[in-house]
């Protein structure tokens, strides 16, 4: 019998309201999230770790704004606010995450040149975060992610993951996006084509 895994992604102070890159709403999903973890026999947790001075933050690029885009040597990159950044509290959990069933704790984007939305790869999609290597030793071959934010880590994360070979759900109750120009929609669509069963 093919295990499951729950993948909680980037349940962060910065991407809670009132952190630094606050998704609305993204703290409403903590009761049922923490519901889920309790039922779930396999919980990983992603955690967004830049360093300062990140390469995806705006403000290391003289005269760009958050939310503008650049192209980096690994294709588009999203200019971000400071955020995540390695030690400080809004790098921490939400302190009502439910850590306590958590088995394994996949952080990303602490390479200062790349960053890196899917708890798969880095965004050059080649380096791996070694999420992949763990499930398969676990005999995990199918996973339902959940966290923030919907239209950029879950979603790149899902497309991965089925790239991958793993049966990927994603519960869009437990989720809220960004939905930045679009990206929402955008990425709803991508993830349908994919074949990700996405549970509303």
């Amino acid at each position: 019998m093919i295990a499951h895994a729950l993948i909680v992604v980037d349940m962060q102070n910065d991407f809670c309201p009132g952190g630094a890159l606050g998704v609305k709403g993204g703290d409403e999903i903590l009761p049922l999230l923490n519901a889920t973890i309790n039922e779930s026999e396999h919980v990983i947790l992603t955690q967004d770790w830049h360093p300062k001075g990140h390469s995806s933050f705006a403000s290391s690029h003289q005269g760009k704004e958050p939310y503008q885009s650049i192209t980096m040597p690994y294709g588009e990159q999203t200019l971000w606010p400071d955020h995540c950044v390695q030690g400080t509290t809004g790098a921490d959990f939400h302190p009502q995450l439910n850590l306590t069933r958590a088995q394994l704790v996949i952080r990303k984007g602490f390479r200062h040149g790349i960053d890196s939305y899917s708890t798969f790869f880095e965004n050059d999609h080649q380096t791996p975060t070694g999420l992949a290597g763990y499930l398969r030793e676990r005999n995990i071959g199918a996973i339902t992610l959940a966290g923030l934010a919907t239209d950029f880590c879950v979603a790149f994360s899902a497309l991965d993951a089925v790239a991958l070979g793993f049966n990927t759900r994603v519960r869009l109750d437990l989720c809220r996006g960004i939905d930045v120009n679009g990206s929402l929609a955008l990425m709803l669509d991508k993830m349908r084509q994919a074949g990700v069963e996405l549970i509303a």
